[in-house]
C-alpha cells in the first residue's frame, strides 16, 4: 500500500474522511485547500488530531480557479492518485451563483486534468472526479445506473456534467486512468451545516435544548438516496485501484423523503412529529408538546426541482466489491446523537451547562 495522493477539497466532509483513509493505508497525502482568514481545518483535526503532528500529510493553499497554480502543485507533488473533491457543492446556491459554480466545478476539473497532462503524468497518475447523482436530474428511469441518460436541472448539475465528460474525454484521448464516481447523497456528522440533513439534525438538537424557532425546509416531498460518507470514500479509493478507469454509481438503492428524514431525526431526539397541512402550509408539530418544530418555506425550494433520485450500484458491487451497509435511518440517528452531544445534552429536556 501507499503512494502519493493529492486531494482537492481536503477540508470538506469527503476530503477529511478520504484523507484519514489514505493515511491509514500508508499514503503520503497532499491536500489542496482554499486560503481563508479563519481556520477551515476543523474536520481534519477532529479526525486526525493536531495537524502539525500528523506524519505524511501536507496542506497547500490554492484554488481550482488557478490553472498555473495547479500545474505547479502537480509538478511539485507528482501524485500517483488525484482525487478532485473540491467544488461549489450546494445545489440551491448554484442557482444564485451559476458563473462561479461553472468556474469551479466544470473548469476547475478541466484545469486539474490539464495540469496532470501538462506535467507529463497522463500515463502515471490516476484521477478521480467527484461526480454526482444531480447529473440525472429529471431522470426518465428509476433507479438510475451508469447508463441512465443525464438530465441535470441545476447549474450545479450542468457544471458537473461538463466535468464528467471532460474526464471521459481525457481517458479516451490521452489514456489517463480517470474515473467518475457518480455518488448519490452521502452524509455524516461532518456534513456541512447548509445541507438539508445537517440542518435537520442540528435543529433537533436546538429544539432539545429549548430553542423555539421552527426549522424551515423547502421541498418536503423530495426523495433522496442517502448513504454514509465513510463508506463512499472507500468506494472512491477502490475505483483508482482498478486496472483501468471507469464510471461508477455509488448508492444504497433506498430512497426516503426529506419529510421522512425529518420525522426520523426528531423522533430519535425524543421529539416525535405529526404533520398537518399541505404544500406551503405544511407543518411538523411535536406530539408531546404541541410545538411547531418544522415549517414548509417556499423560498427554499429550487427554481427547478429534482423530485426523486435513487441509485443502482450493481456495477460497483460487481467490479469494485463495494456495497453500502449503513442505512439512512442509522446514519440519521448517529448525526442526531453527534449534534446533541455538541450542544452538551444527551437527551431531550437537558439544557447546556452555562
Amino acid at each position: 500500500m501507499g503512494g502519493t495522493a493529492l486531494i482537492t477539497g481536503v477540508t470538506g466532509q469527503d476530503g477529511a474522511y478520504l484523507c484519514a483513509l489514505l493515511l491509514a493505508k500508508g499514503y503520503r497525502v497532499h491536500g489542496l485547500a482554499r486560503r481563508c482568514s479563519a481556520s477551515n481545518t476543523g474536520r481534519l483535526e477532529g479526525l486526525l488530531g493536531p495537524l502539525e503532528a500528523v506524519e505524511r500529510l501536507e496542506l497547500h493553499a490554492g484554488d481550482l480557479t488557478d490553472g498555473a497554480g495547479l500545474i505547479r502543485l502537480i509538478a511539485r507533488t507528482r501524485p500517483d492518485e488525484v482525487y478532485n473533491l473540491g467544488a461549489q457543492s450546494h445545489v440551491r446556491a448554484s442557482f444564485d451563483t451559476p458563473e462561479i459554480t461553472a468556474e469551479v466545478d466544470a473548469l476547475g476539473c478541466v484545469r486539474l486534468l490539464e495540469a496532470v497532462r501538462t506535467v507529463g503524468l497522463s500515463g502515471a497518475t490516476r484521477f478521480y472526479q467527484a461526480s454526482t447523482s444531480e447529473l440525472f436530474g429529471a431522470a426518465a428511469a428509476s433507479p438510475q445506473t451508469e447508463d441512465t441518460p443525464f438530465r441535470p436541472r441545476s447549474p450545479y448539475g450542468a457544471a458537473k456534467l461538463h466535468a464528467y465528460w471532460a474526464v471521459v474525454g481525457h481517458r479516451e484521448a490521452y489514456g489517463l486512468h480517470a474515473s467518475n464516481g457518480i455518488l448519490f447523497n452521502h452524509e455524516s456528522p461532518l456534513r456541512g451545516q447548509a445541507f438539508v440533513t445537517r440542518k435537520i439534525t442540528r435543529a433537533v438538537a436546538a429544539a432539545a435544548v429549548g430553542e423555539a424557532a421552527p426549522l424551515r425546509l423547502g421541498n418536503l416531498d423530495a426523495r433522496r438516496d442517502w448513504g454514509d460518507a465513510r463508506e463512499y470514500v472507500e468506494g472512491m479509493w477502490r475505483m483508482l485501484q482498478q486496472p483501468a478507469g471507469g464510471d461508477y454509481v455509488l448508492a444504497t438503492g433506498r430512497a426516503a423523503s426529506v419529510r421522512d428524514f425529518a420525522s426520523h431525526a426528531f423522533g430519535a431526539g425524543g421529539l416525535p412529529l405529526r404533520w398537518e397541512g399541505e404544500g406551503d402550509g405544511e407543518r411538523g408539530i411535536c406530539r408531546r408538546t404541541g410545538r411547531v418544530l418544522v415549517a414548509s418555506d417556499p423560498t427554499l425550494r429550487r427554481p427547478a426541482e429534482v423530485d426523486h433520485l435513487i441509485g443502482d450500484a450493481s456495477k460497483a458491487a460487481r467490479v469494485l466489491g463495494w456495497s453500502a451497509r449503513v442505512t439512512w435511518e442509522a446514519l440519521c440517528e448517529e448525526m442526531v446523537r453527534a449534534d446533541l452531544a455538541a450542544l452538551g445534552t444527551g437527551h431531550v429536556g437537558r439544557r447546556r451547562a452555562a
